[in-house]
Formats: structure tokens, C-alpha cells, sequence
């Protein structure tokens, strides 16, 4: 799938940057998920270590402090040991378990990463003590409005899951619309974003204050980011017969067309996303300020960075 990726794919048109913190941060999230529970066993360790967290964060923000860093990190550390415990458990295929998980991660949600009642912490297990660790840690920043949008997002993210296990369930595979609409949220890249703007300094409502133009750009970020992981990950996912919660396989059954098909439809969609973000991205930076430039610059090393971690991610192999 890499070949077919590299051939297809318009390389995002941004500079190669990579934090020169990733090896100590990649140590210290491996740590994280470890003396939490996140991890249980040698082989979990041998997974997480493939997907390689930590350069993806170093690709997103270059120039991030170290703790900054391995907060984003810890996130996508978070995101990757959850979303294999869903497929090792079997929560991903049944709404009826994932509800009550989802539940509780909920509770712990809103806590906003304030103390954590004794009930709570015994049902929650090592997958809600690591979200209030992320909690608390956002809310140390001192942002109330980061803190809420960073919850409201990991909230998203978990009630979209429900919406994939209920078309599991029903083996329905969703129209592209409404694919494209819930990919931002079952991706995790929204909370990804959070911290990411909060790396790169800029403010937590970055995409309300620089007006419509940024939050439709902030939406083709999302989707570039998505559809790129669409596209490495398919080979694998097909190989492990996962459902049609994939670019590729909405668009061909969308068309009646063979999957190969899709491959090159979500190809090109990507190219033309890529090229309308360009487009719209340079009328954003027209007379634009501080802050807008931090978003745009954030929204690029995501781009780039997701890309380029994909090439090399063990993840998807």
C-alpha cells in the first residue's frame, strides 16, 4: 500500500520538520502506558512500539517543549492502546459492551482532571486512569477554554466509536457524507489538534476568532489527515477483514465499483483536498496575524507530519 500511496498521492508541499526530542519522549510515553496498565504484555509493548507515537508528535510540533511534546504523545498513546483494546476485546463489534465503557470513560471526562471519586477510579481500570492523567494535565496549562474544548472533542471521539460499533452490528456501511462527517471525530484528530495549538502557542479558540475561512480549513486538515491514514492503513485492515469504516471501501460500495476503484477515487479526492486546503490556506494568511499564522503553521507540520509518520509507521504494515 505504500507504493500505491507514494505514486498516488500529492506530497504535501510543506517542509520536513521532526522534534529533536522524540527519543527521550518516546521513552517516556512507552513508560506511561506501561506502569498504567495500558500495556499488559510483551507483544502489546512490541505493537505500541511500531506505531511510534512520539514521531508522530515530533512531526506535528517541531518545536514543541519536551513536556508539551509528551503530552500529545501520551494522547496518541492513549488513542492507539484504546483502539486495540476495542479490536482485541471485541468492544468495536458491539455497541451493548462498548456502552458501558464509554460510559465510564464519560464520568471520567467530566471530572475535567479534577480529583478522581474512589468508586470511579476502581471501574474506570488503567484506560480511564490515563484519561484523567491527559485531563489533569491539560487543566495544568491554566486554560479553562482548552480544558473544555480538549473534553468536549475526547467526548466526540468516544460517542463516535458507539456510531462505528452500532454499523458493525448492522454490517451497514455509511454513505460518504456521513462517513467524511464522523471520521474527523472517530480519528481522534480534533483533540489531536487541541494540543497540538497549544504547542505551537496559539490560542484555544484559534479556528472561532480567525473566522469561517479557518474553520473550514481546519476541517480539510481533519480530512487530509484521515483519508491519508485510509489509504496506508486499507492493506492491513483488509488483510485482517475489518468492516467498511474506511474511505476506500464507502466510496466503491457508494459507486458499486470494485474496491481498487475506490483506492484511486480516494486517492484523488485526497489531491483535490490537498489542493483546495492550498488555496483556501492562502486567503487565510492574507494580512493575517500572529495567531492565525500559529493555526496555519500547526495545520501544515499535521498535514506533512502525518503523512511522512505513515510512510515509516510499523503500525500499518
Amino acid at each position: 500500500m505504500r507504493t500505491f500511496a507514494v505514486a498516488t498521492l500529492t506530497r504535501p508541499p510543506f517542509p520536513v520538520r521532526v522534534s529533536a526530542h522524540v527519543g527521550e519522549v518516546r521513552q517516556q510515553s512507552t513508560r506511561w502506558a506501561t506502569e498504567l496498565g495500558l500495556v499488559r504484555t510483551p507483544g502489546a509493548v512490541r505493537r505500541l512500539d511500531r506505531a511510534n507515537a512520539a514521531d508522530l508528535a515530533g512531526r506535528a510540533c517541531p518545536d514543541a517543549r519536551p513536556d508539551q511534546l509528551r503530552l500529545l504523545s501520551d494522547l496518541f498513546t492513549w488513542l492507539f492502546t484504546f483502539d486495540d483494546s476495542c479490536d482485541d476485546d471485541g468492544l468495536g463489534q458491539d455497541p451493548g459492551q462498548l456502552g458501558p465503557v464509554v460510559g465510564r470513560l464519560l464520568d471520567v471526562l467530566d471530572l475535567l482532571g479534577g480529583p478522581t471519586p474512589p468508586e470511579l477510579a476502581g471501574v474506570a481500570g488503567p484506560t480511564g486512569a490515563g484519561l484523567h492523567d491527559l485531563c489533569r494535565r491539560v487543566r495544568g496549562q491554566g486554560s479553562p477554554r482548552l480544558l473544555l474544548r480538549f473534553a468536549d472533542e475526547m467526548r466526540d471521539y468516544l460517542l463516535a466509536l458507539l456510531w462505528e460499533a452500532a454499523n458493525r452490528e448492522r454490517d451497514r456501511t455509511p454513505p460518504v457524507a456521513e462517513y467524511v462527517q464522523m471520521r474527523r471525530h472517530t480519528g481522534g484528530v480534533r483533540p489531536s489538534f487541541t494540543l497540538t495549538d497549544l504547542a505551537h502557542g496559539g490560542p484555544a479558540d484559534a479556528t472561532g476568532r480567525t473566522g469561517s475561512e479557518a474553520s473550514t480549513l481546519d476541517d480539510l486538515a481533519a480530512d487530509l489527515v484521515c483519508w491519508c491514514n485510509d489509504i496506508f492503513s486499507y492493506a492491513k485492515e483488509r488483510r485482517q477483514g475489518r468492516d467498511g469504516h474506511n474511505l476506500i471501501v464507502v466510496l466503491a460500495r457508494a459507486t458499486g465499483r470494485a474496491e481498487r476503484r475506490g483506492l484511486t477515487d480516494a486517492a484523488r479526492r485526497f489531491n483535490a483536498g490537498l489542493r483546495t486546503y492550498l488555496r483556501l490556506e492562502s486567503e487565510v494568511l492574507l494580512d493575517a496575524d500572529a495567531d492565525t499564522v500559529r493555526f496555519v503553521t500547526a495545520r501544515r507540520c499535521w498535514i506533512r507530519g502525518s503523512y511522512d509518520w505513515s510512510l515509516g509507521a510499523g503500525r500499518y504494515r
